[in-house]
């Protein structure tokens, strides 16, 4: 599996407050960009909407929290590697009520640090989502 490397960097800091503080800069001047639901366009999907607000609810969940600061470090890597990567992901298919495709895109950041990225298309809509962002 082909590996994309980010030109951008991680979030820097260890202090929640401050890593969640620029991530939600970041995700607020994507939102300020549609009226609706925050999206990105992927080069990998044709550039059709990835929808990004799922990420927050996705990460809420988790109950540790140095775990929520290392995917929040991840956050503008991810947004990049979703816009920019043309490699094929690993594909995973669950059949569920709706049927959904899981995708897993693996990137590398400047200091080639591996992160992976999922996404999760619904089929019987068409959307998708991006769901995690973590580190190998």
């Amino acid at each position: 599996m082909k590996v994309y490397k980010i030109k951008g960097s991680r979030i820097s800091g260890t202090d929640y407050k401050e890593v969640n503080k620029k991530a939600q800069i970041i995700y607020r001047e994507i939102k300020s960009k549609t009226k609706r639901r925050p999206y990105v366009r992927s080069e990998y999907f044709n550039k059709e909407k990835v929808f990004i607000d799922l990420f927050w609810q996705h990460l809420w969940q988790k109950e540790n929290f140095r775990d929520k600061i290392r995917r929040i470090k991840l956050f503008p890597c991810a947004i990049e590697l979703i816009q920019k990567s043309k490699y094929d992901p690993q594909k995973n298919s669950k059949l569920t009520k709706r049927k959904e495709v899981y995708y897993k895109f693996v990137g590398a950041t400047k200091d080639d640090e591996l992160f992976y990225v999922q996404i999760k298309e619904d089929l019987k809509t068409g959307n998708k989502y991006f769901i995690s962002v973590f580190p190998e």
